[in-house]
């Protein structure tokens, strides 16, 4: 499971936090590579405010992303999303987690890249399908052969997420905390994203 089941608070004081962010840090990839888990716990890291963008669309229409899918199509949800991705991007700097399918669209990731930087968990099949299996939360996956759609989105989605800023690999072993630290050794790379602590 990679430890992402049982993830534990960070606890870290401001003076041991790794810098300044400077930009939005936006985590993108499949569902089940772990956006949300170590978009929040990087968050804690960096004493900034977690943002996700699922939980925004479920608050604003007042239900769940499968009943948005259900009453109002792909298409109108997907609008909504690029909408809502917009205005967490206008919030002070944070880590936002996002949809799997959100980094599709090319004004997506041209408005991120613009105003922040794209972070893939590049994660492989098997790992994705370990995560995601047991879970009835994930509308593109209520078919007669979930496994098989899992790796077809991700056939299609795959190019996408390559135009990502940085990519980290979600090997599967991981725990979150060590996932973290693969995020902010990309960061660092990023001084226009992640200021050096001082």
């Amino acid at each position: 499971m990679g430890g992402f089941e049982q993830n534990t608070g960070t606890g870290v004081a401001p003076d041991h936090m790794p810098g300044r962010l400077k930009k939005t840090v936006v985590m993108v990839g499949m569902m089940g590579a772990g956006k949300t888990a170590v978009g929040r716990t990087l968050a804690a890291r960096l004493g900034v405010p977690f943002l996700d963008s699922d939980a925004e669309i479920e608050l604003a229409a007042n239900m769940t992303i499968p009943e948005v899918f259900t009453r109002d199509g792909e298409p109108f949800f997907r609008r909504k999303e690029s909408q809502v991705i917009a205005r967490l991007l206008d919030h002070e700097c944070g880590i936002l987690s996002t949809g799997g399918g959100a980094f599709l669209l090319a004004g997506n990731r041209r408005m991120i890249s613009e105003r922040g930087v794209s972070v893939w968990l590049k994660a492989d099949i098997e790992v994705l399908w370990s995560r995601v299996r047991r879970k009835d939360t994930r509308p593109l996956l209520r078919t007669p052969d979930p496994r098989a759609t899992l790796e077809e989105l991700y056939a299609a989605r795959r190019a996408a997420y390559e135009e990502a800023d940085l990519t980290v690999v979600s090997d599967g072993q991981s725990s979150i905390a060590d996932m973290v630290d693969k995020v902010l050794a990309a960061l660092a790379g990023r001084p226009d994203v992640l200021e050096p602590k001082k």
